[in-house]
């Protein structure tokens, strides 16, 4: 009963490494997940613009050298963003309107800023609760002319030999 006890406690302090920022937008369409061996190195995001402005219509995310399937249709013009050695996306944010995503703002350790999309509707800001922790890989919905909602998931990436 003591070692219970004691293996409980144990496990029950230990940090919580992982986090989940809960999805912005309506979420309408097809489930996707960009899950993926390794760091992000890249991010790569389609602005489709139309008569009443512009909305992310899909994206893709960088894997070490591997690029993700596309999420969403790479309609409209592509933006991208490669990062430096040892940089990491540690913050999102952005806006989500009438049924889409049309604002993306990538932060990264290194202090720099990707923007992509127009600065429309309500605003959402997605961040890690460990510090240390940074982008794994994004989550959300699609209905095959954009993104209808993204959410964050956050980790540690340790680097090197135990």
């Amino acid at each position: 009963r003591s070692l219970f006890i004691y293996i409980t406690s144990v496990c029950c302090s230990l940090p919580d490494l992982f986090s989940y920022s809960p999805a912005a937008g309506d979420g309408s369409g097809i489930e996707f997940s960009t899950a993926s061996e390794g760091r992000i190195t890249g991010i790569r995001v389609w602005e489709y613009n139309n008569y009443w402005g512009g909305y992310i219509s899909g994206f893709q995310l960088r894997y070490e050298s591997n690029w993700t399937a596309e999420v969403g249709v790479n309609s409209g013009n592509p933006m991208e963003m490669i990062l430096y050695d040892k940089e990491a996306i540690i913050q999102i944010s952005g806006k989500y309107y009438s049924g889409y995503i049309y604002e993306l703002v990538f932060v990264t350790n290194q202090g720099r800023l990707f923007k992509v999309g127009q600065s429309n509707g309500a605003s959402f800001n997605f961040y890690p609760t460990q510090k240390g922790n940074e982008l794994r890989f994004l989550s959300g919905r699609q209905n095959g002319s954009g993104i209808t909602s993204i959410g964050a998931h956050w980790a540690a990436i340790r680097i090197g030999k135990p």
